[in-house]
């Protein structure tokens, strides 16, 4: 009771002072110029702001010795050391080297195919066989006439050894089997490739070429083998990119297709810039022991550039900026009864981002109590009560 005593008395005291020469202005105001009658606004408000400042700075001292003080409400959160790793995402594309089709390397009819689709062969298993138009007769011909060759050959060789018979009939005796030696393997050589084998372990995906078609060497293809145990990510990084990302650093991958998750690493990194969209190539591996993965499945990466195990984040929400474009945050100290805190304006050195949290480089240390929500309508030493959880 008696400070509202005192405050009424401080603003009777300070009307009184006014009355007097607000009435005289009042009775001159219409015989002033603009300059004075401005001159006397400037003095008025410079008088009104006095007066209001000193009336609230009243009205906390009574709202505080009174116990009755306003408080703002605010909920915090304690400042914790953890880690951080800072990633680059990419759109990736997945692949596998063992996925080819296969072509003739003869010309011809394709006579049979070994096998079915979705079968799973081993490296060199016969996949299909192509008419060989009398090749392999030709073989056995060229073989019976190498072996009367080598046996006309070696008779030639013992009674040359003996001194009997001329050296030119040695040598023609011995060109004439090496020839025939030497056409024997060509016409093997072609024979062969009237057969299709397997480069690989894997499965035959597709059969593309029907039976009894006639296919071009080179041109036809036959069918299509996949590996799905060797399979790989490949994506295009910017070259901004190019000393953050080396082979060796942590990724990993997403397939939104099938909400698969892997961790993985730089395997390979390219070694120039695409000149038309400045970027160059990275690789990692991925294992796939289900075989679900397929080749041109589209991929996320996500690779770390910057790791911190002992970061300071805050979420970017309870960041602000004064008119110099400085940020800052409000974190409470003065501790007293009540959960009462007085907020603190801290000028903080922000890091790197991911998501929703900043990495704080300097401006808040372990255990400081950072206000969240109630921050944007704080003001510098402002008096808050804290809510707890």
């Amino acid at each position: 009771m008696k400070n509202t005593f005192l405050l009424l008395g401080f603003i009777t005291l300070a009307l009184a002072c006014e009355q007097a020469p607000k009435a005289a202005s009042v009775e001159s105001v219409s015989e002033m110029n603009i300059e004075a009658l401005q001159a006397k606004k400037a003095d008025y408000t410079v008088q009104l702001n006095s007066l209001t400042q000193s009336l609230n700075e009243i009205n906390t001292a009574i709202e505080a010795k009174s116990g009755n003080e306003k408080r703002v409400l605010v909920s915090a959160f304690t400042a914790t050391p953890q880690r951080f790793d800072h990633t680059i995402e990419l759109q990736a594309n997945i692949n596998t080297r063992k996925n080819v089709e296969l072509y003739p390397e003869l010309g011809g009819r394709l006579k049979e195919i070994k096998v079915q689709e979705g079968q799973k062969v081993k490296k060199g298993t016969l996949l299909a066989l192509f008419d060989d138009s009398g090749m392999q007769d030709q073989v056995e011909q060229l073989e019976l006439q190498m072996e009367l060759a080598k046996t006309g050959f070696e008779r030639t060789q013992r009674l040359w050894e003996q001194k009997i018979g001329s050296e030119m009939m040695f040598l023609e005796a011995q060109t004439r089997y090496k020839a025939l030696v030497k056409q024997v393997s060509q016409m093997k050589d072609q024979l062969a490739k009237s057969k299709v084998y397997a480069p690989f372990d894997g499965i035959v995906d597709e059969i593309i070429a029907k039976v009894g078609t006639t296919l071009a060497p080179g041109m036809s293809p036959i069918l299509r083998i996949v590996n799905l145990d060797e399979m790989y990510l490949e994506a295009d990084a910017p070259e901004s990119y190019l000393a953050q990302i080396t082979i060796g650093s942590k990724a990993t991958v997403f397939i939104p297709v099938l909400n698969l998750e892997q961790a993985t690493e730089i395997r390979q990194t390219g070694n120039f810039i695409q000149a038309s969209n400045r970027t160059f190539r990275i690789e990692a591996p991925i294992e796939n022991p289900e075989g679900i993965i397929k080749p041109n499945l589209n991929a996320k990466i996500s690779v770390i550039d910057y790791s911190n195990e002992a970061a300071i984040l805050i979420p970017q929400r309870v960041i602000r900026e004064n008119a110099e474009g400085s940020p800052y945050v409000f974190v409470l100290t003065q501790p007293n009864q009540e959960n009462g805190y007085v907020a603190e304006q801290r000028f903080i050195t922000l890091g790197k981002t991911k998501e929703e949290w900043m990495e704080i480089v300097k401006g808040i240390a372990t255990g400081d109590i950072v206000v969240d929500d109630g921050a944007s309508t704080l003001s510098p030493n402002q008096k808050v009560k804290r809510i707890l959880e």
